[in-house]
């Protein structure tokens, strides 16, 4: 019989660091297109985000925009100080509509689409243990089932210390050419964590045991590319206040993958190889 070849170092490296988390901020926006019961979430919303963030950066792009164009253009080629202006201004409107969305809406309804999607999956075991899940209620409408939250429910914790570092790191965009991705993966890096905070909250990890299961080196990167795409996404004028809540349906998509790989191996673990009696 012919021997498996043994991966490459390329190859483990590969398998290591790479996986499709970075696919799933984007399947939340098509999972909520397509899953009725979560668009009484969004419409309540929908006018009000839609206008604060038009106006946020409509504000910005009237004061600020040609100035920060101006004064990149001093060491800029011309084209990339247009470019750069406009992730700046993008990055700077991204904190203030988070901040706002934080104080007018908190992320309750994130904690509803996130909660509602993990019912929807299969996975009610766990919001049970943080929330009631009613059984006599029509189980195709995940969001009717799911009662009130509880004290301290929390999507994404936002923190003064995210903000100062989003500070700290807008003037990257100022660099040419490596300025914007290096923010957007830096952001990245720090965002894919807090926005998967609730699945944590569900499986009732404590500080200890969440710094661990966040600081393994793949997990690592799964949570950089998923933040990554979601902060392109939040650069996304006007629409990036609708993919606030798409994410949350898409961190509950990656969560409920994770789930899935754990019972893989837990059952891979368990199963014993057959016997044979070979001579």
């Amino acid at each position: 019989m012919a021997q498996t070849k043994a991966p490459s170092k390329i190859q483990r490296f590969a398998r290591a660091n790479f996986s499709p988390s970075f696919l799933y901020p984007l399947k939340g926006i098509w999972y909520f297109a397509t899953h009725r019961y979560l668009h009484p979430l969004l419409q309540s919303r929908l006018l009000p985000l839609t206008l604060l963030s038009t106006c946020i950066l409509g504000i910005l792009a009237i004061t600020a925009y040609l100035p920060i164009v101006a004064f990149l253009a001093l060491f800029h080629y011309s084209g990339s100080a247009w470019v750069n202006g406009t992730f700046f201004i993008l990055g700077i409107g991204t904190l203030l509509t988070s901040m706002v969305f934080e104080a007018l809406f908190a992320d309750g309804t994130q904690v509803d689409i996130f909660d509602a999607v993990m019912v929807a999956e299969g996975y009610e075991h766990l919001v049970k243990d943080r929330r009631p899940v009613a059984d006599n209620i029509d189980e195709s409408d995940p969001v009717k089932r799911i009662g009130p939250r509880e004290k301290g429910a929390t999507f994404a914790p936002f923190s003064f210390r995210q903000i100062i570092e989003l500070i700290m790191l807008l003037p990257l965009n100022f660099v040419p050419f490596v300025g914007v991705p290096l923010f957007l993966l830096l952001t990245g890096y720090r965002a894919g964590p807090l926005l998967n905070w609730r699945y944590f909250q569900l499986k009732g990890f404590d500080t200890k045991r969440r710094n661990q299961y966040i600081t393994t080196r793949r997990r690592r990167f799964e949570y950089m590319w998923f933040g990554t795409v979601y902060m392109v996404l939040q650069l996304i004028p006007v629409l990036s206040m609708l993919f606030l809540l798409t994410s949350a349906a898409g961190s509950a998509l990656w969560s409920v993958h994770v789930e899935q790989q754990s019972a893989q191996a837990t059952d891979g673990e368990g199963t014993l190889p057959e016997y044979t009696d070979d001579a």
